[in-house]
């Protein structure tokens, strides 16, 4: 074991200090371990590595409780390996037995203060949802910037582009998007951005009322945009090999999940498509 100021092992007497005390400063894991134990000896290292990943903003402490036999009683411990995690001088999470290293993962996320990228994503997101495209873009791109930029901002900052008249720089975007788990979203988002950025020979009626949804995208009137394609669909709801219908769903990926009238708009596509 690597022992340090963040990693180290603790027993009864140095427990009320270095883990109750300590726990008032940062969040404190208390791995509760036994020589003879299996599992343990997997789950420790991976302990390890997540703390000192963590550089400083979480403390491990290991109790063997064959040598410590009345704190493994206090804090009623069943199985090995359990860890508890302390803040505050309080229990505020645990878990018992072997978990994999996405399990661990998520459980450090909960204990860990969000980082200046989560904040900064959070934010875009918000102006994103009240669709203040300009503030939106500002704040994505200099996310973009960053070298841990997450593939969100990429996504985030393609939203913010198509309502501004900027699809083909958003085209770029999303024709070269990373696999992740926002590449759904970005594949929605792509012929909408494709349509705009080359726009079709008007031949017919449905042509022109499709080129003028397209051109109230660039302007950012996204719902008379919508209602446009949606008088297209009634129509032909196979308008031109199903082009309506993806700009469609494309648009109710910029207006999000939050906005009130997102959920009216799909209930009427999917009467008009299963009609």
């Amino acid at each position: 074991m690597a022992s340090s100021e963040f990693i180290l092992n603790v027993d009864e007497k140095s427990f009320e200090f270095e883990v109750l005390y300590y726990s008032k400063n940062m969040p404190v894991l208390v791995d509760f371990w036994a020589t003879w134990c299996q599992p343990c000896k997997t789950l420790s290292p991976m302990l390890e590595s997540v703390v000192t990943e963590a550089d400083g903003a979480l403390r491990l402490a290991k109790v063997d409780v064959d040598a410590n036999a009345n704190l493994a009683m206090q804090y009623q411990i069943r199985t090995v390996p359990t860890v508890i995690a302390f803040q505050d001088g309080k229990m505020i999470a645990e878990f018992s037995g072997l978990i994999s290293q996405s399990q661990l993962d998520e459980f450090i996320d909960t204990l860990l203060p969000p980082s200046q990228i989560d904040l900064e994503m959070e934010k875009g997101q918000a102006v994103l949802d009240l669709h203040d495209w300009k503030q939106a873009e500002a704040v994505f791109r200099e996310l973009c910037r960053s070298e841990d930029c997450p593939t969100g901002a990429y996504l985030g900052l393609a939203k913010a582009l198509i309502p501004q008249g900027k699809a083909k720089e958003a085209l770029g975007i999303l024709k070269n998007f990373p696999a992740s788990v926002e590449y759904r979203q970005a594949e929605a988002l792509l012929p909408l951005a494709a349509d705009i950025s080359s726009p079709l020979e008007v031949e017919t009626d449905l042509d022109a009322m499709y080129s003028n949804s397209l051109n109230l995208v660039n302007r950012g009137n996204l719902l008379a945009a919508l209602d446009g394609l949606l008088e297209i669909l009634k129509v032909d709801r196979n308008y031109r090999k199903g082009k309506a219908r993806n700009a469609f769903l494309g648009l109710l990926e910029l207006l999000g999940n939050q906005d009130p009238q997102s959920r009216a708009y799909r209930e009427e596509l999917s009467i008009i498509l299963f009609k």
